[in-house]
Order: C-alpha cells, then structure tokens, then sequence
C-alpha cells in the first residue's frame, strides 16, 4: 500500500513539478518563520527574567512610610520609619522567610589614586549575595559573617564602578577611601542583567557590611529590608505578616499600605512571565498564519490534481476502490508536500538559530533581546502544526475525491 502511495506522489510530482516546488518553499518558509518567531521570543522571555532576577531574586523589599488610617487614637501622617532590630523581629515571628537582610545606604566619594567617584554604598547582610544575585567574581568574595562580627572595613564594589576606579588592574585587595575612610576590596560583582533598580544599577554601588556602616556613620533607620521568602507561594503571607508584626510595633493599621511600603519582585516575575506568554502566543499566531497560507495554496494544488485525475478516480472506484483508499492517496500526498518543505525550514532554522548563537555582539540592545532559544517544545508546536495544515489541506480535496460518481466520471474529459 506504501508503495504505491509514494509511486503515485511521485507520478503526481512528474506532472505538477513547478506547483510542488513552489509549495515547499512556501511550507519550508512559514516552518521557518514559526520556529524562529518562537526561538527569539523564548530568548527575549528568558532574557527579561533575567533582568528581574538580576535585580532582586524573588524577593520582597519592604520600606518605611507614612500612616493613611487612623490607628488606636493616632492620626493620619505619621512617619514610619525601620530599625535594625526590626529584622530580627520579623526573622523570629515570621517562620516562611528563607533569609533576610537590613540595607542602610547613602551617597558618598570614593577615592583611589588613579580617580576620585561618587558612588551609592550600602551596608547590608552576607545574606544581601543571593538576595540582589551580587555573586562575586572568581579570586573575590562577598562580605561575610565575620566581616559582620568584626565590623571589618571590607567593601564589595560593582563591576562598573570597579573599572572606572581601577582600570584593568584586579582591585581585590586594594585600598580605597570611602568618605575619607580606608576599606580593602575583598570582591568585584559578576556582570549581570538588571532591568530594575532602586538608586541605580548594582554594578555602580559599593557593598560594605551593615555593622560597619552603622558605626562609621551612625545611622538611625534603614532604608529597606529585604525578604526572601521560603516558596513564591509564601509571598502573600510574608507580606501581610510583616505588616501585622511591624504595625503591632509601630502604631499602625495592617492594612495601611501606605504605612509600610513594599516593593514585590516576585510579582515582578509573575508579571513578566505573563508578558512573555502573551507574546509566544502572538509570535505562534503570526507563524500559524504564515503557515496556514501555505496550506491553502496547498490545497488549491490538491484540488487541481483531483480534478486531473477525475477519470483515474471513477475508474478505480468502478473496480471496486473504497472511499478510504481515495482519501488516505490525497491526504498521503498532501502531508507528504508539507512535511518536505517543512523539513527544509527546519533544518534552515536550527543553523540559523545555532549560527546567531555563535555570534558574540557586543550590544546593549543585543544584551537586553537575547540569543534565540530553540526548545523542544517549539520544535514540537512547530511540528504539530506543520502536520495539521499539511492534513487540513489534503482532507477537503480527498473528500471531494472521495464523492466523485464512477459513471459520470468517465464523460470527463
């Protein structure tokens, strides 16, 4: 059975050479144009991810405020403003918080002998590493417990500001001044993407521990702290806990949200994720209509040959041929079209893809798109659909093949 499907594709082909070859191409380039649609939007999805990892890696940042609500005889307007204490008032109370980290922070000169900056430095927890993504570049370290204990003068530099101060010399274990003040570099921050910040980008600030920074320059109040919770499940309880815990503190109504500010990275993510599914759906959207354009053509020419072969048909079905026997011979054909053209859009798309990849530009706008990404999934969905337009369109012109009368088909000419 096989075999004489494939001979009489191959006869058909004889016949209609210029038509199939333009169905291929036409197959192979809507193939094409579906899988790189899906490569380049899984890289920007990944690449955007990226960014809001980089800037805080599912984390809850929590903020003083200002009372909106009436609290217990108090008055609206009062400021609210976080204490050290405060996180370990919130570490002890609130069991789903994976780690923590105080962050005092303020504006200050750096100087070394080469340059002289103005940096944003901040005085945070060794925990402050995972929470912010800051991981160090080999030969360096972040700032440690014992930098925390010691009250150590130890500075973590982004790797921006890093350059600037040092050039190409490796800083660690340099000396810089911050405020007229000596601290030895212990490590540089990685490069990283960072699509979202609070003061500027981390590769421009200056890290030292917050024991440090407290009794050098004697600050009162944080200016955040930051919660990384257990499970992105536990976002919502962390919240409102911190709420009720530091409103049960300081005065103030639970609900007030003013009161208490947050800024939520994994809803950031969340968000993000949705946009990213959004514009997979439209990029398939594009690339199926692409596709499907190519099936109608397809199925023009499958109309054609049946029309060719009106006779041949009547003539088969009058010795006795079924109406599956016709079908399965239009649809064989059909698929068979479909998959050729396709094959070739998806051999050219993965060296596409892979030749990209190989490339290294050095752009910001390069950086921020992100290579093509080619998963299985989207050679899955690329695959499925490239099945069901080559079956669609050799469905309708089998059936109509399928209905044609024996007796009237031999007066066709």
């Amino acid at each position: 059975m096989l075999y004489i499907l494939l001979h009489e594709f191959i006869e058909d082909i004889r016949k209609q050479k210029l038509r199939t070859f333009l169905m291929s191409i036409a197959f192979s380039w809507g193939t094409f144009t579906i899988i790189i649609l899906l490569s380049f939007g899984r890289g920007l999805i990944d690449k955007s991810l990226e960014g809001v990892y980089g800037s805080g890696d599912q984390i809850i940042s929590v903020y003083g405020g200002q009372t909106s609500i009436p609290y217990a005889g108090l008055g609206t307007g009062r400021y609210i403003r976080l204490r050290e204490d405060d996180m370990f008032v919130l570490q002890n109370a609130i069991p789903e918080i994976r780690y923590i980290s105080p962050r005092y922070g303020r504006w200050g000169q750096v100087v070394t002998e080469r340059t002289t900056r103005t940096v944003y430095f901040e005085g945070v927890d060794p925990k402050y590493e995972f929470l912010r993504s800051m991981y160090p570049v080999a030969g360096g370290r972040f700032i440690n417990i014992n930098d925390i204990r010691e009250r150590r003068r130890v500075v973590f530099l982004g790797n921006k500001i890093a350059e600037e101060l040092f050039g190409n010399t490796n800083p660690v274990g340099k000396t810089i001044n911050l405020e007229g003040t000596p601290f030895i570099v212990v490590g540089v921050m990685q490069d990283k993407i960072q699509t979202i910040s609070e003061g500027g980008l981390d590769e421009n600030r200056a890290v030292i521990p917050y024991t440090t920074f407290q009794t050098i320059f004697g600050h009162r109040f944080l200016s955040s702290i930051l919660i990384r919770p257990e499970g992105v499940e536990f976002q919502s309880t962390v919240i409102e806990e911190a709420r009720r815990v530091l409103g049960a503190k300081y005065k103030f109504d639970a609900n007030d949200t003013q009161a208490l500010r947050v800024t939520d990275y994994i809803e950031f993510a969340r968000l993000a994720g949705l946009v990213g599914l959004g514009l997979q759906i439209f990029l398939f959207l594009l690339g199926f209509f692409t596709l499907s354009i190519a099936g109608v053509g397809l199925a023009n020419i499958m109309y054609a040959v049946v029309k060719e072969r009106t006779r041949e048909i009547g003539i088969r079905k009058a010795v006795g041929a079924r109406k599956r026997h016709i079908t399965s011979q239009f649809v064989f054909e059909s698929i068979l079209i479909s998959c050729i053209g396709g094959s070739i859009g998806i051999l050219l798309a993965i060296s596409v893809v892979f030749g990209i990849r190989q490339v290294d530009i050095d752009s910001t706008v390069w950086v921020f798109l992100g290579s093509p990404v080619l998963s299985y999934s989207t050679m899955i969905i690329a695959i499925s659909v490239l099945s069901f337009v080559g079956f669609i369109a050799g469905v309708f012109p089998a059936l109509r093949a399928a209905t044609v009368d024996p007796v009237e088909s031999l007066r066709y000419e």
